[in-house]
């Protein structure tokens, strides 16, 4: 059994006692809508990341707002994406770990097996204790007017839901995005997953193809074929992740053949046909394989359809998304977007929490505080992890700016020995003259922690001489950064300079 809104919500299943405590409180079964209370500071459109963010706090400074949401609160984080993901992506690691106990001298009797159920059974129950801070009745407690139901504009300045109207000063749209379907023969018919149903799985499928070698792609790919699936991996590109270095990459491809997933990159999946058990997935004439079930993990498109956006005057390009201002301001002033709805926006929760952030200040108060400042590290958590922040060299080359760029493979960093993860490097960039640092690249397990510490340097105007003269506890992985931070202060001792050090010495002599 599955829950299912009616309304094109994905499905919520089993419905077994975590999952019932889940829709309880995003999708309370006998919930009734609040009468309106005149006119509303903000009217939230959406209870996704951005969405709850920007209705409590608007609410905790004392505004009248409003939290409309036609599926579950929590959005695609708590209920597809981020919690479920993560959690499954922990066993998996367990699994690696565990088959890998060998070479550290710790022998397993019998081998490693993977009970898939009582894996899904764990996130469904983790996923459920989660939901607690995205229910319902919290945002009521908080002092937020929740609305579940089918939100429409029908004004530039008026929301219409369940047959009440929400008349409001500022609006904002989170409505988030969903999975591209890509257009291939047969596939519909032969059903497919998407992060969106993978999570109600309960069985693990024998033979799983996954389309697109992004993040989603190349994450769940990893963790289903540590739990023993086998996997392929169709790509339609030259590589994986190609967002990231091309080095990173590597590393993340490298890993993934290593534990057996078969890519395919530079392919495409032409159609996939019926066969006696599975389905057959065809990527060119020449080239075939069958599979039990197939997930599509190709991107994901701004929801955008059914908010009558015509009616409130804001202008968007489709299912790329809402165009908005550098304030967040859509092409009505009194309507801002934030999170996946943005076109051109990256597509990660962190960035729909800082995107409510910026409206907060600038819907709510007097100010212009401008998205373009904000400093966005983003990481794919495979492992090894891939974590960047601030510009690469194709963003720089494109604004002009020359790049000094320093490398330190984990090879020469103790802890990575000792823990025999040396595959991966921390890579920073600085301008070509000066140490202020203007993006950096970490492959690491744990990277996306790490990332974090560049982050704050490039927010704070710390540059590598900081990084060199911060203590970092002996053995992390962190040393890393303060090995490229030393790096850079021995590349200052030039000629000039060490022939004026010899002098002095010899002067103190």
């Amino acid at each position: 059994m599955s829950v299912l809104d009616g309304r094109g919500t994905p499905p919520v299943a089993p419905l077994d006692e975590h999952n019932r405590v889940l829709i309880e409180r995003v999708r309370p079964s006998g919930w009734r809508n609040p009468s309106p209370r005149g006119r509303y500071n903000l009217v939230v459109m959406g209870a996704g990341t951005a969405g709850l963010v920007a209705a409590a706090g608007a609410a905790g400074l004392g505004a009248r707002v409003a939290l409309v949401e036609r599926g579950l609160l929590g959005g695609d984080c708590l209920n597809y994406g981020c919690v479920p993901s993560k959690a499954l992506l922990r066993c998996a690691r367990a699994a690696a770990d565990a088959r890998a106990a060998g070479q550290f001298g710790v022998r397993i009797a019998g081998g490693v097996s993977v009970d898939f159920a009582a894996v899904m059974e764990r996130m469904r129950r983790l996923r459920a204790g989660l939901s607690a801070h995205d229910s319902a009745s919290r945002f009521r407690d908080l002092g937020v007017d929740v609305f579940l139901g089918e939100g429409r504009f029908t004004g530039p300045e008026r929301i219409e839901v369940g047959g009440a109207q929400l008349a409001f000063d500022r609006a904002l749209i989170a409505t988030g995005g969903r999975p591209v379907v890509p257009t291939v023969e047969g596939l519909a018919g032969a059903g497919f997953l998407t992060n969106e149903t993978v999570f109600s799985l309960t069985a693990l499928p024998a033979r799983l193809a996954v389309v697109g070698g992004g993040p989603i792609g190349c994450e769940l790919a990893q963790a289903f074929v540590r739990f023993g699936a086998r996997v392929t991996l169709v790509e339609q590109g030259a590589r994986i992740l190609p967002c990231d270095d091309p080095d990173a990459a590597e590393i993340v491809r490298v890993a993934l053949a290593l534990e057996g997933v078969d890519l395919r990159l530079g392919q495409e999946l032409a159609r996939v046909e019926a066969a006696p058990a599975g389905h057959r997935c065809v990527v060119h004439a020449s080239d075939a394989f069958e599979v039990d079930a197939i997930l599509v993990a190709a991107g994901r498109t701004a929801v955008v359809e059914g908010l009558g956006l015509e009616a409130a005057g804001v202008a968007h390009d489709g299912d790329r998304g809402i165009r908005v201002d550098d304030k967040l301001r859509t092409s009505n002033p009194k309507i801002y977007a934030a999170g996946d709805v943005v076109a051109g926006a990256r597509r990660f929760t962190h960035v729909a929490d800082a995107h409510a952030r910026v409206i907060l200040r600038n819907a709510l108060f007097p100010g212009a505080r401008k998205a373009s400042t904000l400093t966005v590290p983003w990481c794919t958590f495979t492992d090894p992890e891939v974590a960047h922040v601030g510009l690469g060299p194709e963003a720089a080359h494109e604004a002009g700016i020359e790049l000094r760029t320093l490398t330190q493979s984990l090879e020469g960093v103790d802890r990575a020995v000792l823990d025999g993860e040396t595959q991966g490097f921390a890579r920073v960039h600085t301008r070509k003259r000066g140490g202020e640092i203007l993006g950096a690249t970490i492959v690491a397990r744990h990277a996306g922690e790490m990332i974090s510490e560049i982050t704050l340097a490039i927010e704070a105007g710390a540059g590598l001489s900081a990084l060199s003269s911060t203590i970092h506890p002996y053995p992390t992985r962190g040393e890393a950064l303060r090995k490229i931070g030393d790096t850079y202060e021995r590349a200052r001792l030039t000629p000039r300079v060490r022939w004026l050090l010899a002098k002095w010495f010899a002067w103190r002599r």
